[in-house]
């Protein structure tokens, strides 16, 4: 059996990412603030099969810098051992939404179950009119399970 390579997007199909995307473990988000220097924030994702989607108010001021510089990269990791790491890159694309988008909606029943995360989105609502969903589609895409596929550093 070939093993399939870092960065290769293939991964994505691997037990262990599937596992990570369908886990209730938000996204760890890096960017680059609009003074040059690094952030990192968590974040809940949709993962459509050829996509992230994530989602945010239109006020939110990661979208200024977004704007400037659409590059990201981002981690979905566990905090059980041997753990498990999806890391990520692509290109943000920013969008804006009427209402609440459709896969943050998603998202929520995900991460709160079906009953509270409608509550939460139809709160929401009542909060904000609009939403802007941020779309990544990953260029590259690393595993590291600390079983198969360790960190390079540790690789032969």
């Amino acid at each position: 059996m070939q093993t399939v390579r870092q960065g290769d997007l293939e991964l994505l199909l691997h037990p262990a990412s599937q596992e990570l995307l369908k886990s209730k473990i938000p996204a760890r988000l890096a960017y680059i603030w609009t003074d040059g220097t690094p952030r990192v924030i968590p974040i809940w994702f949709h993962w459509n099969e050829k996509e992230f989607v994530m989602a945010t108010p239109p006020k939110a001021p990661k979208l200024k810098a977004l704007k400037n510089n659409p590059k990201v990269s981002f981690t979905i990791d566990d905090n059980v051992f041997p753990h498990k790491v999806l890391l990520v890159r692509g290109t943000a694309r920013m969008e804006n939404v009427d209402g609440i988008v459709p896969e943050y909606a998603a998202a929520a029943e995900r991460y709160f179950g079906r009953e509270q995360g409608e509550a939460w989105v139809k709160h929401l609502s009542s909060l904000i009119s609009n939403m802007v969903r941020i779309t990544i589609k990953p260029e590259w895409v690393g595993l590291l399970d600390f079983q198969t596929r360790f960190p390079s550093a540790l690789s032969s």
